[in-house]
């Protein structure tokens, strides 16, 4: 016997009081399966036999108390029928969980166990109130930065501190701290900062490299855009070894890596990761001419960015050796029909002009004589500013460099001693 037809013949038992033989055998005719299969609605059988006395004494003879209790009988066997039917196929309806798939998973992992190391910059400036004269902090501007280690420093873009009169550092558990300046360096917009906070507190961010990078892996950018909480933005590397202009000082920033991750307002500053969670550069500027945040960003890349942070840490302030002249700007040695930079100063106590280069002047008559124009340095061929940057960020202070020059109609090879800037020795 099914569990629906047992079901119903308890039911059946409990609900229906004794009644004569004869009523019970019809009762299981009625609830027989030949009888349900030629007649499927007996209680209608039933209303109509009584209708009919001659049907009812073909059929049985029941009395009305027995009518009602076969009815009630019928619609128990059917709720039964009903809900063991809806049971069974419940049954088979199986809700799978949510699962994340593996790079998924790799991506959730990274993002939570770098967000602490990711902090925000509040840019605070002295404004005084027109109507009261009360000097007055107002916030500037905003940014994000890392924990470089576990003294407190941290890094940034130098154009996220400039001319703040005070800087707040804002850790991952919302701790605010006021931070100093240890130094920065305006040509490749890098700044250190330090902030007094528990050492349990810090948790400096893995550092990669960035010489062996390929075009197409993946880059994952961390930031507080818009002055949100962290966020992230993933993306791949679009190109390799670009060059951009320092915002503070355009002088040129070579190897630079560019994404195609959304890099915000308020990204800058903030850690571009490989997939294994190491830092690989700084976000420092997107590229967009629609003026939104979905062009080409950049990151100064941590080769670049190590030593820096290194010189800034121990001295305050990064050694960078120069020639120690002003030139013209390229498009008017350009003009000229000559291939080169065009020294227009070369101060006396500077090295150009210890070594003898030649700055433009004017005659006794006004007419303008150019100065010599730089070809080459060490052998490797200058042909605008960028390549004489380019040429003397891979030299030290107190190297001797070989500068070839075109002076009037002839070249001229000249030594010189490079040394630091005035302000830095």
């Amino acid at each position: 016997m099914s569990a629906a037809a047992a079901s119903a013949s308890l039911l059946t038992s409990s609900l229906l009081p004794p009644f004569p033989q004869s009523s019970r055998k019809n009762l299981g005719f009625l609830l027989s399966k030949s009888f349900l299969h030629r007649n499927p609605f007996p209680i209608l059988s039933l209303l109509n036999n009584n209708k009919n006395p001659e049907k009812e004494k073909d059929v049985f003879s029941p009395s009305h108390a027995d009518s009602f209790f076969i009815f009630c009988a019928s619609v128990a066997l059917s709720v039964s029928l009903f809900v063991a039917d809806v049971d069974a196929a419940s049954a088979l309806v199986v809700t799978p969980p949510k699962k994340l798939q593996s790079d998924e998973l790799a991506t959730v992992r990274l993002f939570q166990e770098n967000t602490p190391s990711v902090v925000y910059i509040t840019n605070l400036a002295v404004r005084q109130d027109a109507f009261t004269l009360d000097v007055l902090e107002v916030p500037q501007g905003s940014g994000s930065g890392f924990v470089w280690d576990k003294y407190g420093h941290i890094v940034t873009n130098y154009h996220v501190i400039r001319g703040a009169s005070d800087l707040k550092v804002t850790l991952s558990d919302q701790s605010t701290y006021d931070a100093k300046v240890v130094g920065f360096d305006q040509d490749k917009d890098v700044a250190v900062l330090r902030v007094d906070a528990p050492e349990e507190k810090l948790r400096p961010i893995p550092i990669g490299i960035s010489a062996d990078l390929l075009v197409g892996q993946k880059v994952y950018a961390i930031g507080n855009p818009f002055g949100l909480d962290h966020t992230l933005t993933t993306g791949v590397i679009s190109g390799l070894r670009r060059e951009i202009s320092s915002a503070a000082t355009g002088r040129p920033i070579q190897d630079v890596i560019q994404t195609d991750a959304a890099i915000n307002p308020g990204n800058s500053g903030g850690p571009l990761l490989d997939s294994s969670g190491n830092l690989i550069g700084i976000n420092t500027a997107i590229y967009s001419p629609s003026g939104a945040s979905s062009g080409v960003g950049f990151s100064i890349p941590v080769d670049t960015v190590s030593g820096i942070v290194d010189q800034l840490v121990r001295f305050g302030k990064v050694t960078r050796p120069i020639l120690g002249i002003k030139f013209a700007p390229d498009q008017s040695v350009e003009q000229l029909g000559v291939s080169g930079v065009l020294v227009l100063d070369a101060p006396a106590n500077g090295p150009a002009g210890k070594a003898g280069l030649q700055p433009t002047k004017r005659d006794a008559y006004g007419r303008l004589v150019l100065g010599d124009i730089i070809t080459s340095v060490n052998g490797k061929k200058v042909t605008n500013g960028s390549d004489l940057y380019r040429i003397l960020d891979q030299c030290k202070v107190g190297d001797k460099v070989i500068v070839e020059v075109l002076r009037g109609d002839h070249k001229e090879k000249i030594p010189v001693l490079l040394e630091p800037k005035a302000d830095e020795s």
